[in-house]
């Protein structure tokens, strides 16, 4: 089966940002609403959306848009057709009439429902047309969301949807899992309990909002958001609406109803339209004092709102041991969640599924959790967990695993596709080395290097695994939301605070030593970046000879943001990608003068399609729709570069005096215009500075190492300013940049 041509009926949100997805992978479609000028503005909001679902804006036109009167004849031709109108039955039944008399023999149709049943949805259609009729659940928003459910029914073609799956899978990018027929699907149902169970027990053990947040959240492998913060940004109001459609449709006797009673603090919040994030607050509230915004938190027991407390639990990494060995109320409550999440997920095998590690996939994809709960599981230890447990009466996963105690039960992760997954590699590793930002996975003919820190924020110990793993061909990949944010400003900062700015610049000639090494490396050096590419994460990636990138990035050299320039190599990097252009060819001050302005404004790309013309990425530079598919490519790259030989060093010839001179004259009017304050101009000299070679001449040839080093001496005198100092800390401290 082919998919060729797809129209999509219902230009909503999901309508809409089906319609994109199916655009960036190159595929025509038509998107039908009531109205064409409905479609018509659907098709705008695309357009203009930020985050962008689109990768490349100019593919907009590759939407078509029309009306379900005049235009349903489109529908002929369509290899699939997908309805994603309102969540009324009625109204579906109506429009799986008008497609299924219309469509071409064996075109799929889909739903994008998220809460009604297939049966509901099928029970007019004839057994000949449900052959062809599934439920493709998206998840919001439909680009950045890894998951995809498959919902089939009892008389669905099955080569069919396996031919679907592999489509979603390769050519859209989607973790696509088929689940049976059930209540919330898959991701849902074990989503909503676990946020259930953590809010419920938080009430129950009179923690604070911050606290339960704070646990359930990077401690756990959980989104910072936590619990709390997630129901603001979802919405408390739809929140509700979820429950009471999983109290409806869940047996009686589902542990599912015990979670999702009404909470009467909740039904106040609602009624007073405290309803999250798009209402006047939820959980938390932003409020106004002496012109100043204050987070605050609102009281679980009284229902009164105070300034929000950081909770700082000693955790920097996802250890599951460690949280729920705690002898406080804080391991109490991590455990007590922990053990009912994996106990329920647990309970739906194999109702929901056969394979348990689609739960963990779904988990992983569709709510961005580190680990899924058998991965939990797996983590705590199988004797661990019995030793603890107390009940697990009608749960045959469970009481087969109790009884044969087996530890290694958890077999091959990502059994749901057969890309060979980074997941599914990692175990078969002959060694592992391991030190505290970094693992080193040893293969026989390839090494590789994930960042394990917070946002893969890199440091010595970051850069020594990188160096110690290029005796083979390696690869730089990780399984994070982030490839690296860049250099560790944390760490520097403690450098800083202490004035000893010599062990700043160790690190900083060490990190630049390292990126080197990495470009001329006897072996190929490859690096698969997906999520945030920033900074020093950038710089490694650049100077990797091979990139493999996954088509979400977000992308840039940022550094001017916090008072600081490139200076691992990126400024250099940068710019000697420019000057192999046609026009520098002719205007030596071209390429310097193109990555000033790239750098000095810290220009973003939020796709593949926008880092190449600003050279962070190369036209020869894989890249891939399916974040799976990192290693997999990576791999093939290996095998075709058996002969690899490094590049040759380059080296440049740059303006000096007259070419900083010009840049200069664009800060100058930057800082009239006020775009730009005092330390602006300093940065953006410093910057200067190095683009143009410092104190060289156009006729005097300049080496790598050279440009280094002006990228060091630039980055030191702005760190041990005290205004660079305050833009980093308040960009650790707020997550905004300062402007001074």
């Amino acid at each position: 089966m082919e998919i060729k041509k797809v129209v999509i009926i219902g230009s909503g949100t999901m309508g809409s940002g089906i319609a994109a997805h199916l655009c960036n992978a190159n595929i025509p479609v038509t998107l039908l609403d009531l109205k064409t000028e409905i479609s018509e503005k659907a098709r705008e909001k695309i357009h203009k959306s930020r985050p962008p679902l689109l990768i490349d804006k100019s593919k907009i036109n590759n939407i078509n848009v029309g009306n379900i009167n005049d235009d349903f004849d489109v529908v002929k031709d369509a290899d699939w057709i997908v309805e994603a109108v309102v969540e009324r039955i009625d109204i579906k039944h109506n429009i799986y009439e008008k497609i299924f008399k219309s469509r071409k023999t064996g075109a799929i149709v889909s739903s994008n429902t998220s809460s009604i049943p297939i049966k509901i949805l099928s029970e007019k259609l004839t057994e000949e047309e449900k052959k062809d009729f599934c439920i493709t659940h998206f998840f919001n928003p439909v680009r950045y969301m890894g998951l995809l459910e498959i919902v089939k029914n009892e008389n669905n073609d099955l080569d069919k949807i396996n031919s679907l799956k592999k489509f979603c899978e390769q050519e859209l990018g989607k973790g696509a899992i088929v689940c049976n027929d059930t209540p919330g699907f898959l991701g849902n149902r074990v989503g909503v309990f676990a946020m259930q169970i953590a809010m419920t027990e938080a009430f129950k053990m009179k923690l604070s909002i911050e606290e339960a947040d704070a646990v359930f959240g990077r401690p756990m492998g959980i989104p910072k958001t936590g619990v709390f913060g997630l129901y603001d940004l979802i919405g408390i109001d739809l929140m509700a609406d979820v429950l009471k459609s999983f109290i409806k449709e869940l047996s009686k006797n589902d542990p599912f109803q015990l979670v999702a009673k009404e909470i009467p603090l909740i039904t106040k919040l609602i009624q007073t339209g405290y309803t999250g994030r798009k209402g006047k607050g939820g959980f938390y509230r932003m409020n106004k004092q002496n012109n100043q915004k204050i987070l605050e938190a609102i009281n679980l027991e009284t229902g009164e709102y105070s300034s929000s407390k950081k909770i700082d639990l000693g955790i920097d990494t996802v250890n599951l041991n460690l949280l729920i060995n705690r002898k406080d109320k804080y391991g109490e409550y991590a455990w007590s969640v922990i053990s009912q999440i994996i106990k329920y997920a647990s309970s739906l095998v194999p109702g929901i599924t056969d394979k348990f590690n689609d739960i963990d996939e779904a988990m992983r994809l569709g709510f961005n959790w580190a680990m899924g709960p058998f991965e939990m599981l797996k983590s705590i230890g199988v004797k661990n967990f019995f030793d603890r447990i107390d009940s697990f009466e009608n749960n045959k996963f469970l009481e087969n695993l109790s009884k044969s105690k087996d530890e290694n039960f958890y077999g091959e992760r990502q059994q749901y596709t057969n890309i060979e997954t980074l997941g599914k590699i990692k175990p078969k590793a002959i060694k592992v080395d391991k030190n505290k930002s970094a693992e080193i996975y040893r293969f026989k003919d390839f090494n590789i290097v994930e960042f394990t820190t917070k946002a893969c924020a890199l440091d010595y110990d970051s850069m020594d695994a990188l160096k110690n793993a290029t005796d083979k061909p390696l690869i730089i990949i990780n399984e994070s939301m982030q490839f690296s944010a860049g250099v560790n400003l944390t760490y520097t900062m403690n450098f800083a605070d202490k004035g000893d700015f010599k062990s700043i610049e160790k690190f900083i000639k060490y990190f630049q030593e390292t990126c080197k090494h990495l470009k001329y490396s006897d072996h190929p050096v490859i690096s698969a970046p997906s999520g945030l590419v920033l900074g020093g994460g950038e710089e490694v990636a650049i100077q990797s000879n091979f990139v493999v990138s996954h088509t979400n990035i977000v992308m840039g050299l940022v550094e001017t943001g916090v008072g600081l320039v490139p200076a691992g190599g990126g400024c250099k990097e940068v710019l000697w990608r420019w000057s192999q252009t046609p026009e520098a060819k002719e205007d030596p001050d071209f390429a310097p003068l193109k990555v000033f302005n790239i750098i000095g404004y810290g220009t973003t790309a939020t796709s593949t399609v926008e880092a190449e013309p600003l050279k962070f990425l190369r036209p020869e530079d894989k890249k891939v729709m399916n974040r799976n598919s990192l290693f997999e490519v990576s791999k093939k790259l290996i095998l075709e570069n058996k002969d690899f030989t490094p590049p040759k060093e380059c080296s440049f010839n740059l303006s000096g005096k007259p070419l900083k001179e010009k840049m200069i004259k664009v800060l100058e009017k930057l800082y009239n215009d006020k775009i730009i304050l005092d330390h602006g101009m300093k940065v953006g000299s410093e910057l200067a500075n190095v683009l143009s070679g410092g104190d060289t001449t156009i006729n005097q040839t300049l080496s790598e190492d050279e440009l280094y080093k002006l990228e060091l001496e630039s980055f030191m005198r702005l760190i041990e300013t005290k205004e660079t100092q305050e833009r980093i800390k308040h960009t650790l401290n707020t997550g905004k940049l300062l402007v001074n």
